[in-house]
């Protein structure tokens, strides 16, 4: 028998195995996944949605999507530690990390112009655009697709503000920044039904 797809050269398991045993430690928090993904998608639509509704200041409004950014970062990163290690753990510790430090210093600096905290946004979406592509590509964790196409989104979103500005800088604040917690949402959601879906006991795979 050929030492073959299931344990791979010198007894060291295989790809088929590594991605098998991840997918099974997943399923086990696919509740946890899912709720993660509900909760961006409920704080991206509220950042498109209430923005536009606010009869208010730019003040209050980056007051409100930078809260939100804390909010889904915090959760982010509480979920990364509670899910526990896999290929995507970094990628979504950094995720987290970044969604943070977004939320902080709108909060912070709510009385910088519209023009600087677009410019900041901007560069933030550049950098998680193009890290969490890269992760996607070389880790090729579960649903790295639905991945891939996120830090895409996110990346050309970043270009597209950066071009745009000092043009509709305090419109974009919140579509942008809402729609990539609604893609990073979305991420998440498709792999918790991926993880849920999954038979409790995989049969073993024939050798031959």
């Amino acid at each position: 028998m050929s030492i073959g797809t299931e344990t791979g050269a010198a007894g060291h398991p295989s790809l088929r195995d590594i991605l098998k045993h991840e997918l099974q430690h997943l399923r086990s928090h696919w509740l946890w996944v899912l709720l993660l993904g509900v909760l961006l998608v409920v704080a991206g639509t509220a950042a498109i949605v209430v923005p536009s509704l606010t009869v208010g200041t730019t003040f209050a409004v980056t007051i409100f999507l930078g809260a939100l950014l804390m909010v889904g970062g915090v959760a982010t990163i509480v979920s990364a530690f509670w899910i526990g290690k896999w290929t995507g753990f970094l990628v979504q510790l950094l995720v987290g990390l970044l969604y943070l430090a977004g939320g902080f210093v709108m909060t912070e600096k709510p009385l910088a112009s519209a023009v600087f905290i677009t410019i900041f946004i901007a560069v933030l979406f550049i950098v998680l655009g193009t890290f969490r592509s890269i992760g996607a590509l070389a880790l090729r964790y579960p649903q790295w697709g639905w991945s891939l196409l996120n830090g895409v989104v996110t990346l050309l979103a970043g270009l597209i503000i950066y071009r745009q500005l000092p043009f509709d800088a305090a419109w974009v604040i919140g579509l942008l920044v809402g729609l990539e917690m609604l893609f990073n949402g979305w991420t998440w959601i498709m792999l918790a039904v991926l993880l849920r879906n999954l038979p409790a006991d995989p049969p073993p795979v024939p050798t031959h």
